[in-house]
């Protein structure tokens, strides 16, 4: 289910055919989900391209940008120094990093090995969101083998909510995880698409906000509990776009992200990791080593629509990641409830 089914209207922009990141052409997402008695977590990927061989010869144009740096996730300094993504990017939990970032640097190494290209170096990106509340992250559960089946299922029509990566996350102080929404328009003549993906970790039930309304303080005085008093977690947002940007445009774009979190009640507390990227599927490099490379950059004064995009599609993506997550009880003991039970409040 998407927010905007219930009559919510986010923004003034239109939407794509799926409403998700990929609705951008080659984009595609696959999860991994581990939920057993002790643990609730997982991996998520999102493939630029479905060849990860191709991605790692021809990089995306990308960027990165650290509202609040208090997280783990890395790949981040050959982005900014760069302006490039060369391999698909993975989300899971924090004590998940070091393994997959292992296991996307051996699924490259592999991916050339099948085209008698030896793998000298890689910068995997890795992002984390901690889900140690509802699971036992200590175990360091997700392994190189569930990023594989991953990579195998993803697709361009994939699930939302508390699935992959976002198994064990908690958004407001009810159930987060993945979600996704995305924006077309116009610019010049041309038709183009911007995409977000979120991993939702973060802030405090009466700071939510649902399209400006104080849903966080109505659902709080429906239950009377379960508010921890505090922006404390951890939100990744990445973008896509077809647009052809260079890679300070795209952390222009990237710093939007902000605006739609805002909108949802955040305000980037202490605790927060909260790290966005983008990235254009356009301009990237023909293969082979060529001096000088020519390629065609958005004007500057045409941006205002991709920053309205960003937010528009970032505030979305965080409301479909909680709407799509079911209640959960913690291997603890501990019962965090779903947006999706307070539908009524959101119709208001």
């Amino acid at each position: 289910m998407k927010i905007h089914e219930l009559g919510v209207k986010i923004g003034s922009l239109g939407r794509g055919t799926l409403d998700s990141i990929a609705d951008v052409s080659g984009i595609t997402v696959g999860h991994h989900t581990v939920d057993d008695v002790y643990h609730r977590t997982g991996v998520t990927v999102l493939l630029p391209c479905h060849d990860i061989a191709d991605t790692y010869l021809r990089p995306f144009p990308a960027a990165a940008f650290v509202s609040n740096g208090f997280g783990k996730s890395c790949g981040i300094a050959q982005i900014d120094e760069l302006g490039t993504l060369e391999t698909p990017i993975v989300f899971t939990g924090t004590l998940n990093v070091g393994a997959m970032h292992d296991a996307l640097a051996g699924e490259v190494r592999d991916a050339l090995a099948a085209k008698n290209i030896r793998l000298r170096t890689v910068n995997p990106i890795i992002c984390e969101c901690n889900d140690n509340t509802l699971g036992d992250n200590g175990d360091r559960p997700v392994h190189a083998c569930h990023l594989r089946r991953a990579i195998s299922l993803a697709a361009r029509d994939f699930a939302e909510g508390d699935v992959g990566a976002g198994r064990g996350m908690i958004c407001h102080d009810l159930k987060g995880g993945i979600g996704s929404a995305s924006r077309v328009f116009d610019v010049g003549g041309k038709t183009y698409t911007l995409g977000v993906m979120t991993l939702t970790n973060y802030g405090a039930l009466r700071d939510l906000r649902v399209n400006g309304s104080a849903a966080g303080e109505k659902i709080y005085a429906a239950i009377a509990e379960n508010d921890n008093g505090g922006d404390s977690g951890s939100v990744i947002v990445a973008a896509a776009t077809d647009a052809p940007l260079s890679s300070r445009q795209l952390k222009r774009i990237a710093k939007r992200a902000a605006v739609g979190l805002a909108r949802c009640g955040s305000y980037f507390g202490h605790g927060s990791g909260d790290f966005f990227f983008a990235f254009s599927t356009a301009n990237r490099p023909s293969q082979g080593d060529s001096a000088v490379r020519e390629v065609r950059v958005l004007s500057e004064n045409r941006m205002d629509v991709f920053f309205r995009a960003m937010a528009e599609a970032t505030e979305e993506a965080v409301l479909n990641s909680m709407l799509n997550a079911a209640p959960s009880a913690g291997f603890d003991g501990r019962i965090v409830r779903s947006l999706a039970q307070f539908i009524p409040i959101l119709r208001q």
